[in-house]
């Protein structure tokens, strides 16, 4: 038994409390943080069954962000993914109290979103195209239209249902729904040390004990570096200082009949709603004129802080609440009685970093909120369903805390959050790229070659080139909802690789080297296809154990059992995370070296591409010599590479992997010896309108039993609902980008999930999936842009045939011929 002295306050009267619990020696879960987001967690596992569900708080619940939160919740996020977090949160704040029996203080008086630029109309009606296919409502407000319950409304998009709830009330319901269920909750209780165990458990240290853990949730918000740090982690999050105005009683308010919708004005970048019969206010102010608290990354956050303020700075936001009275005149004549200015934690893309930790065994993170409140149900839940059945229950890579390593320095950091809370209310585009802390370490052997030729978009800390510059182009950076100025060169770019020899860098791609005893016993498990022999090459898929794709990955065995794994940009550490911890899991005798920054890769396209190859090297690069699908080892100008016959493009082409230092001289001697060939550059944007009028998709057999085969076994028996359709649009100068809804006879119907603009047939694509009685060849849709629908049809896929495919079709008719 452990005895904890608690000090209350009862009047003038100063009390002393023992409170007796019962200390676990140990613990399934152990989540470390008592804010909203962590007993959120510990709640929602609890619910679902897990026994031995312990919080562990270092102060008091609430303590640090959570307390003076403004306590916003909507239904919107630009992201499909996280509109279900927000969705999930709303719907358990709604219940909770009659659950639970503690009053949680929540307001649904709806929002506005305020558009009053012809840019902002675009992205509300582009939002309004990803909400149709959600359970969320949201409805697009013209000019002079009113919801009924804001009676300032300009135009924009109104959500019911949004609203505030008050953090502190909140979290302690949720707190009794975890005791409710099981979980123990101990406060004070501060981790002092991590140490993990041979079996991939921790040993969890507090003053008060140890407790033995089977997994550890870092949940402990603008302290996570701290505890990252235990553990040998510098977790890439900042406080920055938030400020909101808190009025008085403004008459106009207090004589509505209906409470205020909370109105978000994102040209005066700004918050407001009703505060009982006063109004709340809270800005986000430039970049410029932003504060960060970045003394914390430095030093460390001050042992004893919890529940205090930064001093607040009124003049600093002075812009935004002139702003404010402009768009809201009642606010010129209300008194501020309070201005709260205390610490909210960003990541460098103000997105959290919610998941299993890669590098270590059962270390999860949920940190990194800049919106814990609307979060926190959601994220719960997210999470507590993945712990318990092994498998995330939908994609949320965009908040995987894998997608930041070591090239994610302070500097860098510090620039990002400062970028991101001038943004926080800047127009969304398609495309989106932010340019602060660019280029990180991360940049590729060609960087320097190719820097100020084209615009750079930025890859897991790489930067890549989307598209290249011509004399004449309008160049730069120029976002649009419409066609831009990128459109015309890349079509240009595409005639290049269809016609002649074009060069892309394909550095960003994660690269893992598996070798050892059981690396194919290993692989074989992991993987639904067959591997490939020694100097070949396939496509395989890591699933979960409901038979749902994790990951794609392209896998070559380079010498016998030694194999070459490459994986996208963005799912380089999440991958590796798999890999490792079925390795581990599984006790495999393999070695995993992770080879991402070592290796250079240049792909080179086109029916000229196999002419300029062959002029730098003895290899015999015809069809017969060097085939599809196949890996060799050869000298390039002299310079050892590593070449697989494949391309992304669909037409003929081959990847190079080369030591970075080398990169550079490769790429020279190609666009030397492709002169006469008319080789040039072409970037990320041509190759993605490329690969999809091919419409690649593959799958391989799968004689193993791999994770994931008897859930594909099943889905196969019960049949499929719906089906990834490949169908053209009609449009004008706009092209789908993915997400959209899609209509049939007045009713959605389904969703895109990517499209571009296809070159060579000059018309829109895009992949949808659809209801299995709407997915015959020819049948016709809609699909919804910036609000209007266009004409669609399903088509046979592929658009265009792969250039492997056109060559066969010719030697076949050649042979019949």
């Amino acid at each position: 038994y452990v005895y904890i002295s608690a000090k209350m306050i009862y009047g003038l009267q100063l009390l002393k409390c023992e409170v007796l619990f019962r200390w676990k020696d140990t613990a399934e879960t152990v989540i470390i943080g008592g804010g909203c987001v962590g007993v959120s967690l510990a709640y929602h596992l609890a619910k679902g069954g897990m026994k031995d569900v312990v919080l562990l708080e270092k102060s008091e619940l609430t303590a640090g962000s959570t307390w003076h939160a403004a306590g916003l919740t909507t239904y919107y996020h630009p992201g499909i993914n996280l509109k279900k977090v927000h969705f999930d949160s709303i719907k358990l704040y709604e219940s909770l109290e009659a659950e639970t029996g503690q009053a949680v203080g929540f307001h649904q008086p709806g929002s506005v979103r305020i558009a009053s630029t012809p840019a902002r109309v675009d992205e509300m009606k582009y939002q309004m195209t990803r909400t149709h296919w959600h359970v969320t409502p949201q409805y697009f407000i013209g000019p002079g239209e009113s919801p009924g319950t804001f009676p300032f409304v300009l135009a924009g998009l109104y959500t019911p249902g949004d609203g505030h709830i008050d953090p502190y009330s909140l979290t302690m319901a949720l707190a009794a729904g975890a005791r409710m269920y099981g979980a123990q909750i101990y406060n004070p209780a501060p981790v002092t040390a991590l140490n993990p165990t041979a079996d991939g458990k921790w040993d969890v240290q507090t003053p008060h004990g140890t407790i033995r853990a089977n997994r550890i949730v870092n949940a402990t918000g603008f302290w996570a570096r701290e505890v990252g740090k235990m553990i040998g982690f510098d977790h890439p999050t900042i406080p920055v200082h938030h400020q909101y105005v808190v009025t008085a009683t403004v008459p106009e308010v207090k004589a509505l009949k209906k409470e205020l919708a909370v109105i978000r004005d994102l040209e005066g970048s700004y918050y407001l709603r009703q505060e009982r019969d006063g109004l709340l206010f809270g800005p986000y102010e430039k970049m410029e004129k932003m504060v960060m608290q970045d003394s914390w990354v430095r030093d460390g956050v001050p042992p004893g802080f919890g529940k205090e303020l930064f001093e607040s700075d009124l003049d600093r936001i002075m812009e935004h609440v002139e702003m404010a009275m402009e768009m809201i005149p009642v606010l010129k004549k209300a008194d501020i009685i309070n201005i709260v200015s205390g610490p909210i934690t960003y990541t460098p893309d103000l997105l959290p970093m919610v998941g299993p930790h890669q590098g270590v065994r059962n270390y999860w993170t949920a940190i990194g909120f800049g919106y814990g409140v609307i979060h926190a149900g959601g994220i719960g839940k997210f999470l507590s369903d993945w712990i318990r059945n092994g498998e995330p229950p939908y994609d949320l890579i965009e908040c995987d805390p894998n997608r930041y390593g070591k090239w994610t320095d302070v500097p860098f950091m510090c620039a990002k959050a400062r970028e991101s809370y001038g943004f926080n209310n800047v127009v969304g585009y398609p495309k989106e790229e932010r340019f602060a802390g660019r280029p990180t370490s991360r940049t590729s052997g060609v960087y320097e070659l190719l820097k100020d030729k084209a615009s750079m978009g930025f890859h897991a800390g790489w930067e890549q080139p989307h598209w290249f510059y011509k004399p004449g182009d309008d160049i730069g950076y120029k976002p649009s909802f419409h066609r831009t100025n990128w459109f015309g060169p890349v079509g240009r770019e595409c005639r290049l690789v269809m016609e002649k020899v074009g060069v892309i860098d394909l550095t960003p791609f994660g690269k893992f080297i598996v070798k050892g005893k059981d690396s194919h016993k290993l692989l074989d498990r992991l993987f639904a296809n067959t591997m490939p022999k020694v100097g070949h090459t396939n496509i395989s898929h890591m699933l979960t154990p409901t038979g749902r794709v994790y990951a794609e990955v392209t896998i070559t065995q380079l010498s016998p059992g030694e194999f070459l794994l490459i994986t996208g940009s963005g799912s380089e550490l999440h991958d590796l995370r798999w890999i490792e911890t079925e390795a581990a899991d599984g006790g495999y005798d393999v070695d995993i070296s992770n080879v991402t920054e070592d290796i250079g890769v240049l792909g080179i396209a086109g029916p000229n591409s196999r002419k300029v190859l062959q002029k730098l090297t003895d290899e015999d690069m015809s069809d017969a010599g060097f085939k599809f699908l196949h890996c060799k080892s050869i000298k390039l100008a002299g310079i050892p590479v590593r070449a697989i016959r494949i391309s992304y493009t669909g037409e003929l082409g081959w990847e190079l992997y080369i030591d970075q230092k080398n990169m550079a001289a490769v790429y020279q001697a190609m666009m030397e010896a492709g002169k006469d060939e008319g080789i040039d550059n072409f970037g990320t944007y041509a190759m993605s309108s490329l690969r999809l009028e091919k419409g690649f998709r593959g799958w391989g057999a799968e004689p193993a039993d791999f994770i994931g085969k008897a859930a594909l076994q099943e889905i196969k028996a019960k049949g499929l609902k719906r089906k990834l359709s490949y169908i053209t649009l009609d449009t004008d100068d706009i092209d789908p980008e993915g997400n959209e809804t899609v209509w049939h006879n007045g009713k959605v119907v389904g969703n895109t999930t990517s499209g571009a603009y296809s070159y060579s047939s000059q018309q829109s694509l895009a992949f949808a999936y659809l209801p299995l009685e709407l997915c015959s060849v020819g049948q016709k849709v809609e699909v919804e842009l910036l609000g209007r629908k266009y004409p669609a049809m399903v088509i046979q896929e592929p658009l265009v045939l792969t250039e492997p495919t056109r060559t066969r079709l010719q030697k076949k008719a050649k042979g019949k011929a």
